[in-house]
This record gives structure tokens, sequence and C-alpha cells, in this order.
């Protein structure tokens, strides 16, 4: 409660892109549960987000990042089923951040391993092509690991959008 834009973006300074998170225009965050409807979830999070900031003309690639973040997240970031519960609560947090021309997608997980693109040359195969749809459909994406209070790390996907409201899509017939 009670969090701006600059406080919930503490965390995710080092690391992200020359961004001045003092700047951002809008910022939402939602926390996801340890579980596989977590990515309908942070799509419906998603698609209500940028409808809000009149971007909705970027969701479909917005959408396939996050889906995909989200998923390696929920897969590869959460702790195996040993007893133990990840010490934040809730382990998984998708933040959307907007600048005047760039949109950060950024989920935070409590792993401190580093993502890794699949080596597998069979694109039919479902695992391990996260990586490779969010390198094509972002316009540049990286991770770093957490510090202070907060353990893991967060994978973020930089978008370059346009500064007008909807886009260039919002003048189309």
């Amino acid at each position: 409660m009670g969090t701006n834009g600059s406080t919930m973006l503490e965390p995710l300074r080092q690391g992200l892109p020359p961004l001045d998170p003092a700047t951002v225009s809008n910022a939402a965050s939602c926390a996801l549960p340890p579980r596989y409807e977590a990515v309908r979830e942070a799509r419906q999070f998603t698609r209500g987000t940028l409808d809000q900031w009149q971007m909705g003309d970027r969701f479909d690639d917005v959408c396939l990042v996050v889906s995909e973040l989200v998923t390696n997240a929920l897969r590869h970031g959460l702790p195996t089923s040993n007893g133990l519960r990840p010490a934040q609560d809730p382990p998984v947090r998708l933040h959307l951040m907007r600048w005047t021309e760039r949109l950060v997608c950024a989920v935070r997980d409590p792993s401190h391993d580093s993502p890794v693109a699949g080596d597998s040359d069979d694109f039919s195969a479902e695992s391990g092509r996260g990586l490779f749809l969010v390198d094509s459909f972002a316009d540049s994406w990286g991770w770093h690991p957490l510090g202070g209070a907060l353990s893991g790390k967060v994978v973020w996907a930089l978008f370059q959008v346009s500064s007008a409201p909807g886009g260039p899509a919002a003048s189309a017939y």
C-alpha cells in the first residue's frame, strides 16, 4: 500500500536499460500465484493495464513476451518442492512500467539462476524457445540479481513505443 512508482522500481534500478525510474509516467504491478494459471492472470493484467495506458495496439507483442517471462519464472524460478516456502510472498511479481517512448515488462522470481535460452535445434520443441521469442518480439531484454531485502532476480524486456497515445495504428481505418 502507498507504493509509488519510484519506490516500486527501486529493486529494478540496477541492470535496467538507461531509464530514470523517477521519470516513469505509469507503473503497475501484480502478484502472481505459484501455479500455471498465473500466466493467464498475467495476460489479463497486461491487457487491462495497456488498455488503461491507451497502448492496446502493442498488446499482442507485449502479451507474448509477458507470457514467456512469467512461464519461465514459474517453471525455472521457483524452488523445487522440498517443503520450503520462498522467503518472498508472493514469489513471482510482474511489473509494467511506461516511459514516454518505452515500455518495460519485468518479472521477479526468487531464483538466482541466470535465464538461459534452450540449446535445442528442434524448433517444434515446447521447451527452450521462450527467450528466443522474447528476443524476437522485444527491442531488448536482460536480467539482473536483486539486492537488499529482496532475493532472486528480475528478467526484463523493453519495447520502443510511440509517444502518441494509441500509436500509429490509431489512425488506421
